[in-house]
């Protein structure tokens, strides 16, 4: 009995978690391999869609790690660079580690247009965006 309380409260608790005013969820989406960053920007855009628009949902991309690579102006391939700018023209916030940037010895101007540096770090970001409600999805 107590297992099934538990289970019932926390899944409230995600239920809960998701809305916002206005009915919007909040997700946060992780990347860390350049590999990867194609997948997660196309799920992102599905998950736009499948929520019937950008009106209905507030997402988060935060890339730190090796995923930089996939995300520089330079390297980028052109599918990457669209999702990335049709993403974003629909309120997408797109975030990266400052860790990594100072890692990688890159700048945000070596970037694809758009990203944000957060100074206090990727992971640390998804904590807080989680702490606020967001789920997090890590594809």
């Amino acid at each position: 009995m107590k297992k099934l309380i538990t289970a019932s409260l926390l899944l409230l608790s995600i239920i809960g978690a998701t809305a916002v005013a206005g009915d919007k969820i909040n997700v946060v989406y992780h990347v860390s391999e350049a590999a990867k960053v194609p997948f997660v920007l196309n799920n992102m855009q599905n998950h736009i869609d499948g929520v019937g628009g950008p009106e209905n949902i507030n997402l988060v991309l935060v890339a730190h790690g090796p995923a930089i690579n996939a995300l520089t102006d330079i390297e980028a391939t052109d599918k990457v660079r669209k999702a990335a700018a049709k993403l974003q023209e629909q309120g997408v916030e797109l975030d990266i580690c400052g860790n990594t940037l100072k890692g990688f010895n890159l700048t945000l101007d070596e970037l694809l247009p758009g990203f944000v540096e957060v100074s206090q770090g990727g992971v640390t970001r998804i904590g807080e965006l989680q702490s606020q409600g967001y789920v997090y999805i890590r594809p």
